[in-house]
């Protein structure tokens, strides 16, 4: 099977593309709001509930059960392979609150990564494990938890993100399987109707919030028999074998995309212009992009655009830096941008004010007194639409003919213009 691609892996749209789903959302949205605020009401008392109570079968029951009101219904498989002197439970990651749905069957802890403990981390059942410098300075604190006596197990997440659990499975980090010898893979399972489980780059509250809004989430938990290290294999190689065993029992396909390479993704998703309608005149562009615009765009190279602009301004002087270097951004080619500046000329009627008059006067004023010779155009508006057209070619082809012989005088027939 082939590997998927990061399209594949995650989620970015909340709202459904099929328009009957679309449909059955909108008609589902009252209720889903009067819902939404019901279950806020009740998931405080949740909250209280789990911080009164001690830790315990009856406590994790009841939880349970009030969970399955706020819409997070949980089903455990194969719970006779759940060893209780396993120390790390090792399981794919595809929500914010995976966690908290494990520790509603068996206790354990899972520690936070990357954020400095407080209120919010124990809140949300974290375990605080403090800053730690690098994930060998934490691997070797969590070493050391799992040597004392009566510790409760770690659950880890060595995909170190969420994905949409549809397509594949993240590269596995090897820090998680350096903790212990023996680990216990959970298979994750989650489905929610109209929506995703989880949209990237959306906070924990936000996510939150949608759980109680949809009717339901179901969360399959599906215990795996242990898996011991064997005494020639590294923590990268043991990490692979894992990886291989979860990804079969999902039906899902391994990848070598880590979480480097999401944030990198998301970071240039972020970051991509907004992309410009290539009918629209150059006169709504020339009065609604700024240089600064233009300057910022980080796609675009500066230096040699800059250097094209200078060519084309040798031809045609009186056009504005601006409109010629907006024009290029699209063409990057010389005498593809010359052309472009011609014909807007030639199509855009005197006296329309703006910037259309400037261009138009612009390059009229560079071409006139040395112009080829035109045939005479009938003041009148000609009746045929042939015969007007013929006109207008007849104009541009000359007003083309003559810049391009004046680019050729400056830098020669061999020079390269379109990059």
């Amino acid at each position: 099977m082939a590997s998927p691609g990061m399209e594949q892996l995650f989620d970015f749209q909340r709202l459904p593309k099929d328009p009957l789903n679309l449909i059955l959302l909108l008609l589902y949205a009252p209720v889903g709001l009067c819902l939404m605020l019901l279950r806020v009401f009740i998931g405080v008392h949740v909250f209280l509930v789990s911080c009164a109570l001690p830790d315990s079968p009856i406590r994790r029951f009841i939880v349970r059960v009030m969970c399955s009101v706020l819409g997070m219904f949980v089903k455990e498989n194969n719970p006779h392979l759940r060893d209780k002197n396993v120390k790390v439970y090792i399981c794919n990651h595809v929500t914010q609150f995976d966690h908290n749905i494990v520790n509603l069957i068996t206790s354990c802890n899972t520690p936070m990564l990357d954020c400095p403990p407080g209120f919010i981390c124990w809140a949300r059942g974290f375990m605080e494990t403090g800053i730690p410098s690098s994930r060998l300075e934490l691997t070797e604190f969590l070493r050391q938890y799992c040597s004392m006596q009566g510790s409760l197990p770690l659950l880890l997440f060595p995909e170190e993100d969420t994905t949409n659990g549809k397509a594949g499975l993240l590269k596995f980090s090897s820090w998680p399987f350096a903790v212990t010898n023996t680990v216990q893979p959970i298979a994750l399972l989650v489905r929610r109707p109209f929506i995703p489980a989880n949209i990237e780059e959306s906070s924990w509250i936000l996510e939150l919030l949608w759980t109680f809004f949809i009717p339901f989430t179901v969360y399959q938990v599906r215990w795996l028999p242990p898996l011991s290290r064997q005494d020639e294999d590294s923590s990268e190689v043991f990490a692979n074998k894992v990886q291989e065993l979860l990804a079969k029992e999902l039906q899902l396909v391994t990848t070598q995309i880590t979480r480097a390479d999401k944030a990198e993704h998301l970071k240039r998703k972020r970051h991509v212009a907004p992309h410009v309608n290539s009918s629209q005149t150059l006169s709504t562009a020339s009065s609604t992009i700024s240089p600064g615009f233009l300057g910022a765009n980080s796609f675009a190279d500066d230096a040699k655009i800059a250097a094209m602009a200078k060519r084309v301004s040798e031809v045609l002087p009186d056009v504005p830096l601006s409109i010629i270097k907006y024009d290029l951004k699209k063409t990057h080619c010389i005498d593809t941008t010359i052309t472009n500046l011609l014909e807007k000329a030639e199509e855009m009627p005197s006296g329309s004010g703006g910037a259309s008059d400037l261009l138009s006067s612009s390059i009229r004023a560079t071409t006139s007194g040395s112009t080829p010779a035109l045939k005479p155009v009938s003041n009148t508006f000609e009746k045929s639409p042939i015969d007007r057209h013929l006109s207008l070619q007849e104009r541009k082809e000359a007003l083309y003919e003559y810049a391009r012989r004046r680019y050729l005088e400056k830098h020669g027939p061999n020079q390269h213009s379109c990059q």
